[in-house]
């Protein structure tokens, strides 16, 4: 099971009208009858085909909202391999910064597609991505001052929340059954746009002709002209695309309601706390990693090996549905407790390759970190159902089966909204920790060691509330 299967179930199953037309309000774009969990309206054209049209849309968009809440994983391992004039701990603060925006963004976000109605929020979201794209434009050609640049990052965190409301709003297009390989594909498709803005972004900066649009020379480097803000300028198109195509694309679900009373409730449960501490390790990790890697590999090794850092999120995001499906048969803690080994165990070989100076192994030691936490994301949010499941059995023992499995799904939903949002504040931490360690030491290796030290707190956490026998988690399964 993925992080994708868990967000607010499907919209109320209300039937279709006389003639299986759906009614709609607002114009052709709102529909008010939707009803995926009937077999005969999820066969008819108003169903599974509109469900894909939006899931379509709604990938796209999302991925582009990576790539740009990470553009300065890439823009700041530019500019210090230019020279640019920012210190080590100054453009760390730039991607630091873009990680907490867009952390604090997925709470929010979580409720825009019920609030405004789903496609209407995914044009405006993606229109957003604008801002951020003309603001690294306007740093890199015109010498803006280093709060110019923090500004930027700051708004860059708007394609972070992006990965809320898309997957809140197709939870609401699919049936139960066909929910977890829908918003599967959603999550995995933003998780790529990290790896594709890494891949891409170094590409992209020695193009001339991109520059041109910019109006700057350029900035060299060895002989080298490498132009910042096309790291920026490539995703105009797709971000025109992304919005033409929700407005043309999408609908709105009358019936996705928010419960923003749930939301709050969850935040007082101990379950929610211990579970956003563990995805801190799992999914924190994966973004953190991915926005400081390339700066990393610049400050360690030859200022151009930046580029071989998109390989890491690339493996994190596809190992990410293996960690899932193992979890499925051997149960999620025993998973985690695993694979949280195994990141603490990678770190140790990527400590042991700086001392040795290889990049090879460095970079070899890493991804096998990122395939490792990958599928502690997968397996992390297997418990996360499970958990609420027992926890909503034990609270009311007197309730029917399907009165439990409601109240652990409208558990999940408002819990996950939380725990993404604390999961992603490693896109925080870890960039900080990081710098802390360049401006104590000189060195990662610090960072490194204080990383392994939590992975083994992880597992002892792990351990003690899920896996320790005569607990109630242990016996549900967890």
């Amino acid at each position: 099971m993925t992080e994708t299967q868990l967000h607010r179930p499907g919209a109320p199953a209300v039937s279709p009208p006389a003639g299986g037309a759906t009614a709609t309000r607002g114009g052709s774009r709102w529909i008010d009858h939707y009803a995926p969990e009937d077999p005969a309206f999820w066969a008819s054209p108003q169903g599974k085909p509109v469900a894909r049209r939006n899931l379509v849309w709604s990938v796209l968009a999302e991925n582009i909202g990576f790539s740009v809440w990470q553009m300065f994983s890439v823009a700041t391992a530019v500019l210090a391999s230019i020279g640019y004039g920012f210190t080590s701990d100054q453009l760390f603060w730039l991607v630091a910064t873009a990680g907490l925006v867009g952390a604090i963004m997925r709470v929010p976000y979580t409720f825009m597609p019920a609030l405004l109605g789903g496609r209407n929020w995914t044009v405006v979201s993606a229109a957003l991505l604008l801002v951020p794209v003309t603001m690294l434009v306007v740093a890199a050609t015109t010498g803006q001052p280093y709060w110019f640049w923090v500004l930027t990052a700051i708004t860059c965190g708007f394609g972070g929340g992006n990965f809320a409301s898309s997957m809140a709003n197709i939870s609401f297009f699919y049936p139960d059954k066909e929910k977890g390989f829908a918003l599967g594909l959603n999550a995995a498709g933003g998780n790529i746009g990290v790896a594709i803005i890494q891949l891409v972004g170094p590409l992209a900066v020695t193009a001339g002709t991109i520059a041109v649009i910019g109006g700057s020379t350029g900035t060299t480097a060895g002989g080298d002209a490498r132009y910042v803000q096309n790291v920026a300028l490539i995703w105009v198109p797709f971000i025109v695309l992304a919005v033409v195509g929700a407005w043309f694309g999408m609908n709105n679900l009358s019936g996705a309601k928010a419960n923003i009373a749930d939301q709050a409730a969850i935040a007082r449960r101990k379950q929610t706390w211990i579970m956003s501490f563990l995805y801190i390790g799992a999914f924190g990790s994966f973004i953190g990693f991915s926005g400081a890697f390339p700066l990393v590999l610049a400050n360690e090794f030859a200022a151009d090996t930046y580029r071989y850092a998109f390989l890491g999120p690339l493996v994190g995001s596809l190992s990410r549905p293996f960690g899932g499906w193992l979890a499925d048969r051997v149960g999620g803690a025993k998973v985690t407790i695993v694979t949280f080994i195994g990141q603490a165990v990678a770190i140790g070989a990527a400590i042991a390759a700086l001392g040795a100076g290889s990049f090879g192994g460095f970079l070899a030691s890493f991804l096998v970190l990122f395939a490792v936490v990958g599928m502690t994301n997968g397996s992390t949010y297997r418990m996360i159902p499970i958990i609420y499941r027992a926890e909503a059995a034990a609270a009311r023992s007197a309730d029917t089966p399907a009165q439990v499995l409601y109240r652990a799904r409208r558990d999940t939903a408002a819990a996950v909204g939380i725990i993404s949002a604390v999961g992603a504040l490693g896109a925080v931490f870890i960039p900080r920790i990081v710098s802390e360690s360049y401006l104590a030491t000189g060195s990662v290796v610090t960072a490194l060691g204080a990383f392994c030290g939590f992975y083994i707190a992880c597992v002892a956490v792990t351990w003690f509330v899920y896996l320790r026998r005569g607990t109630l988690m242990q016996q549900a399964g967890v």
